[in-house]
Order: C-alpha cells, then structure tokens, then sequence
C-alpha cells in the first residue's frame, strides 16, 4: 500500500468516525436537515476565506467554512425565536441563501487572478486525492477537541438532546449547551468538505447515526456504533475507490454508508423490518389461535353443538386488544369459522374435533 493511498484511508477513516460519532447529535434530535443546511452553508464561507487571504491552505479554507456554517446556524435560531417559521423552513431558507451566495462568489472567484489554480470548486463534491499529512493533524486535533468536549459534558448534553424543557428546570446552561451543540456539529462537517464536498456531506453526517439507531435504544451505543459505521464506510470506500481510479471516492464512501443504513433498516433486531413483519405475523397467528380457542370452549360449554355465537361475546373474553371481528374474517376465507348472519359465528364442522384443546 503506497503512502498516499495510506493517507487518504486514514483521512476517510477519521471523516468517516468523527462526522458519524457527533452527527447522532442532530439525528437524536430529529434535525437531520442541518448537516444539509450547514454543509451547503459553508460555501460561501470557503470563497471569501480565498478571497481575502488568498491563501489555498485547507486550514484558511475550513476555517472560513466554520464561520460561515455557524452563522448560518445562528440566523437560523434568530429566525425561530423572531418569528413563526417552523425549524425545517428556517433551515431550507438557510440553505437557498447561502449556498446561492456561495454560488455567486465561486463564480466570481474564477474569473479573479489565480482563482482557477485554488481548485475551489473540489469543495462541491469533494476530493479525497488531495489530503496531506497536516490535513489528518488537523481533523485528528479537531476531532479529539470535539470528542472531549463530547464526553466531558455527557450528561449535560444528553438531557438538552431528549429534555431541553427538564434540563432547564434543573438549572442547566441549556443556550449554551445548545451552541456547544452547534459548534461540535460545524466542526464535524467542516472536516469533511475536502473529502466528500459541500452536497455529499449531510449523507456522511445522517446515514451512520440512522444505521446505529436501528440497533439500539441506548445513546451511548448509538454513538459508538455510529462512529463505528462511518470508519469502516470511509476506509473501505477510500481503498476501493483506488481500485478504480475514476470512481471518487466521497459517493463510494456515500454509497457504502447507505448500504449500512438499508442493511440495519431491514435486518437489526426489533427495529429492523424483517424483525418487525416476523413479530406481526407471529402475533397475528397467536390471535387467531386465541379466537378459535375461546368460540370451541364456547361451543363446547353450550349444550347446541354449533350453536352460533356473536363476535360481540368473544371480543367480551379476550379484550379490546385483540379485533376479533377482522380475525373472524380472515379464518372464515380460511374455512376455519362460518358465520351465520344475525346470528353470529360458528366453528367449522372439521374444527370441531380436530382443534385441540385450549
């Protein structure tokens, strides 16, 4: 393995655990939307960072997008508490201004002297080929900052994610807490842009969060196995990536993650859709059992072998948990009840002495 494969692994890998780790932040909050608002938010933040420094350091350029990404952020808040615009609608309107400015500016960017060498525009869909040494120092520090942070004010952070309105009545800094949070997920986006760019990043964010939430209840789990996703989706994307050298390597880290997500979505226990459709079935074959069971006893207890009985009385004996009355549908397609109308349902001749007893 060559030095700069190497590199761009390693570089993916630390995206890959950072962004995945800190984006179940806004994923537990349902606020998935903001690593799409922020991501695209960063763009004009990158140009201007050229622009005035005329510097093509990814360290001047991330730091341009970090500024850009939390004033975007901090407009979006200010909007929230100024007006009646829902969260949502305040993030896409975040979106549409500055990534249109962003726009403008890396337009006009290109035209101004040495502009077209700066390579600006391998901020839109990313560049992994370009990582140096001193860019995995950067987002290995910048990582490691975050994650202390992350872990120092565990508990604090965990009541502002699930119970802003509880952590407050405690006596917490819940705005600031609530900044902090902003920060951390602008540092785990502005990381990334060199290597996935500005339209990819919210995929890199949301999608390992999803994936681990599938598989546990518990925050703390969902966040190692969010990390956990990320890595693995960064480093194997990167090396397959240099397998082909004209597939980039942002939408194969893209692709695996999603192919992550759709795994846990079908497969995790008790979350997953397999899991679930089993438990439906299991406990609809368990109802209908439940039915038959109490129309044979009721048959059996009634001195008129099949005497019909009202839906009425067997939804009485098991409760209003159980419908009964679309149950007895389905075993009547099935042969296995009769219905009489106005007089109510019966077992079949053939169940009545081969069900066993209940």
């Amino acid at each position: 393995m060559d030095f700069t494969l190497r590199v761009v692994m390693t570089g993916s890998a630390l995206l890959g655990l950072i962004s995945g780790a800190l984006g179940t932040l806004a994923v537990l909050r349902r606020q998935g939307l903001v690593g799409d608002a922020v991501s695209h938010a960063a763009l004009p933040g990158i140009v201007l960072a050229f622009l005035i420094s005329g510097s093509k350091a990814p360290v001047v350029l991330q730091l341009g997008a970090a500024v850009s990404g939390t004033l975007a952020l901090l407009w979006v808040q200010a909007v929230l508490r100024t007006t009646r615009v829902r969260f949502d609608a305040a993030l896409g309107m975040a979106l549409a201004v500055f990534f249109g400015m962003g726009v403008v500016l890396l337009s006009f960017a290109q035209h101004t002297a040495g502009a077209a060498q700066a390579g600006l525009d391998r901020f839109l869909f990313g560049q992994a080929a370009t990582l140096l040494r001193t860019d995995l120092v950067v987002m290995a520090v910048a990582g490691a900052t975050v994650f202390a942070l992350v872990v120092a004010l565990w508990k604090e952070l965990k009541l502002v994610l699930f119970d802003a309105d509880y952590a407050r009545a405690l006596g917490l800094p819940v705005r600031q807490l609530e900044t902090l949070l902003i920060a951390v997920l602008v540092v785990a986006i502005v990381i990334g842009l060199q290597t996935v760019g500005v339209v990819l990043m919210s995929a890199v964010l949301v999608a390992p969060a999803a994936a681990a939430r599938q598989w546990s209840s518990r925050y703390g789990r969902v966040f190692l196995l969010a990390g956990l996703f990320g890595l693995l989706s960064g480093a194997t994307g990167a090396w397959l990536s240099s397998l082909a050298p004209r597939l980039p390597t942002g939408p194969i880290i893209v692709l695996l993650l999603t192919l992550f997500a759709t795994i846990s979505l079908f497969i995790a226990p008790e979350r997953g859709l397999f899991w679930q459709y089993w438990k439906r079935q299991r406990a609809a074959r368990s109802a209908q059992q439940a039915v038959l069971a109490v129309l044979r006893e009721l048959e059996r207890r009634h001195p008129h072998a099949g005497r019909p009985h009202p839906a009425s009385s067997i939804q009485a004996i098991l409760g209003p948990e159980i419908p009964v009355s679309s149950i007895l549908r389905q075993l009547e397609r099935r042969g296995q009840v009769q219905h009489e109308p106005g007089r109510g349902w019966r077992l079949a001749d053939s169940r009545l002495e081969d069900e066993p007893r209940a």
